[in-house]
């Protein structure tokens, strides 16, 4: 092949990787030019983030709209589908991004607030924390007289989501003892649904998608007490949730995690929280 031929279709490759390439996230600065801020947030999560008939809602993109506004920017949200791993969904949203060359973010809600997951991902920063998860179970008084350890659960059925993080404790709690207990479902809000229909005594998920749910139904709390038991393990039942940008972008970082204790102080948050039926329970950090 021609050299000057060669040449030419190198430059068209790189061009059209120029014009097809993913908008990069951006440092603070940038993002204040451009007057908009571009945040990456879970879809089919609630009751943090979901589109329900058109509509973007939950938590956290109630969080996002109030971080722009105390950045004063606008927000451009999107919600995108959770990958295999964490590691793959800051690869495609935050620095690498997808065949498509969609818009990367300049931030991504929802993380782990995690030391070592920091650590082996070099390409992203995180933010402060915000909200401090926990996974717990909620159980029917009218058929559980009382529930202060996972031995309560022998004899009743627990309706969880399959190959979710109850699941996986519930699995491995005490050697498998459990398993017979487990009624599977496709995804937390069918299970939720089992629960409140009285197909099973006992609700295993995180605290907020309980409290969520319960307060959708109008449930009485009373009747449908929550708790939550430890257990040692290689499943966690805590973790703390904050943001993530690109290692390049730390400036950002910074001014969202201002943003963030400025929204805490203030009860925003909280409101927030409040305002989808959840308790807000505040990070500790690493």
């Amino acid at each position: 092949m021609p050299s000057a031929i060669r040449m030419g279709r190198s430059v068209l490759i790189a061009l059209g990787l120029i014009l097809a390439g993913p908008a990069f996230p951006r440092p603070l600065d940038e993002v204040k030019a451009a007057g908009e801020i571009r945040v990456a947030l879970y879809s089919d999560n609630a009751p943090f983030s979901e589109e329900q008939a058109g509509r973007q809602r939950g938590i956290e993109v109630d969080l996002a709209h109030a971080i722009a506004e105390k950045l004063g920017v606008r927000l451009n949200l999107r919600l995108v589908d959770a990958g295999e791993n964490v590691d793959g969904d800051f690869r495609l949203n935050l620095w690498r991004g997808d065949l498509a060359g969609s818009p990367l973010a300049d931030l991504m809600l929802h993380v782990p607030h995690d030391k070592i997951l920091a650590t082996r991902n070099e390409q992203i920063f995180l933010t402060n924390p915000y909200f401090d998860q926990h996974l717990a179970f909620a159980f029917r008084r009218d058929k559980v007289e009382a529930f202060e350890t996972f031995g309560d659960i022998e004899g009743r059925e627990v309706a969880v989501e399959g190959a979710s993080a109850s699941d996986m404790q519930l699995l491995l709690a005490e050697g498998g003892r459990y398993r017979s207990a487990l009624k599977h479902f496709r995804n937390f809000d069918e299970a939720a649904k089992a629960y409140l229909a009285g197909e099973t005594s006992i609700l295993a998920g995180t605290r907020p998608a309980i409290e969520a749910a319960l307060h959708a139904a109008g449930a009485s709390r009373e009747d449908n007490r929550i708790v939550e038991i430890a257990l040692s393990g290689l499943v966690k039942s805590r973790w703390d949730l904050g943001g993530a940008v690109r290692t390049d972008s730390r400036d950002l970082a910074y001014a969202v995690s201002d943003a963030l204790t400025a929204l805490t102080s203030e009860g925003r948050l909280k409101a927030i929280c409040e305002a989808h039926g959840v308790s807000f329970i505040a990070p500790k950090g690493y």
